[in-house]
């Protein structure tokens, strides 16, 4: 069994986005879904994954019950398993076309949400590949059988796993008004997560509020999504998750008519505001 560290997960990751051709936006030219990837760990013991069940339901999946669901093991237990999440930050050039837009997705933001998601898809793979051919289990929540969306009692649609939730036990970002990731490297991005049977030392969690990085939350100013949002789905009681849906799935025949492929999207709240790349009043990564 070979010795796996941060290192080693660290350079599966970066290699796979810096050099694989599979990071493309899909429009022929190769251009890059995404740019350098940001990682974290936290270990399976972690009290909030317990949290999470406790406040979404009780169908939401700790890592070791996802973990014996996935390989049968009830023996293993949760500090025998890691976490391994990763920001995937929108290019600049996503970034810009995105900020541009005021009610449709622009086309580059439209292909990372489909072509870029895929790309994701495909990381969750090649990791868990490489986990397996070193000698060690991993299965990655989203692309498992036992992930489905569910109806949260206290949060509405919901689902058994949360890669956002997971990446905030990573120390990776905490939550802003539109319920989006703020990281270090912004809140432009996707985000990912495979479970291990590896022990990595779990990154330091540089914040205790779950709302810290958001001006709105921690100062009571900005509220920049509120005006960036083309349906009214935010305000300052947070966001409305139905009426932002349905925007997305309207997009659709935008996206058919306007840029000729089956996507959707919008992120109109993600750019164009203090948090696009980085955590405001912070230097940006």
């Amino acid at each position: 069994m070979a010795a796996i560290d941060a290192a080693w997960i660290q350079d599966v990751i970066e290699t796979f986005i810096h050099d694989s051709p599979e990071n493309n936006l899909g429009d022929g030219t190769g251009e890059k879904a995404f740019a350098t990837p940001l990682i974290g760990y936290s270990s399976g013991a972690d009290p909030l994954y317990e949290a999470y069940k406790e406040h979404v339901g009780p169908f939401f999946m700790t890592p070791r019950e996802l973990f014996v669901l996935t390989f049968g093991n009830p023996k293993v237990q949760p500090e025998d398993l890691t976490v391994i999440s990763y920001i995937l930050p929108q290019t600049d050039a996503t970034k810009r076309d995105n900020r541009k837009e005021s009610f449709n997705p622009s086309q580059r933001w439209a292909r990372a949400r489909i072509f870029g998601e895929a790309v994701n898809v495909r990381l969750r793979e090649h990791l868990v590949a490489s986990l397996t051919k070193a000698g060690h289990r991993a299965v990655a929540p989203l692309l498992s059988p036992q992930f489905s969306t569910r109806i949260s009692p206290k949060y509405g649609l919901s689902s058994t796993w949360s890669e956002r939730h997971a990446a905030y036990a990573a120390g990776l970002g905490t939550f802003g008004l539109c319920d989006g990731l703020i990281t270090p490297v912004g809140k432009a991005m996707r985000v990912g997560s495979v479970v291990t049977d590896v022990r990595i030392p779990p990154t330091v969690r540089p914040y205790s509020d779950h709302h810290a990085y958001c001006l709105f939350f921690s100062r009571g100013t900005c509220k920049k999504c509120i005006e960036r949002c083309p349906v009214g789905a935010i305000s300052e009681a947070g966001k409305d998750k139905m009426l932002c849906a349905t925007h997305v799935r309207r997009t659709r025949s935008h996206v058919k008519a306007t840029y000729g492929f089956d996507g959707y999207g919008c992120g109109l709240c993600q750019t164009g505001v203090p948090c696009e790349s980085g955590v405001p009043g912070k230097p940006q990564a």
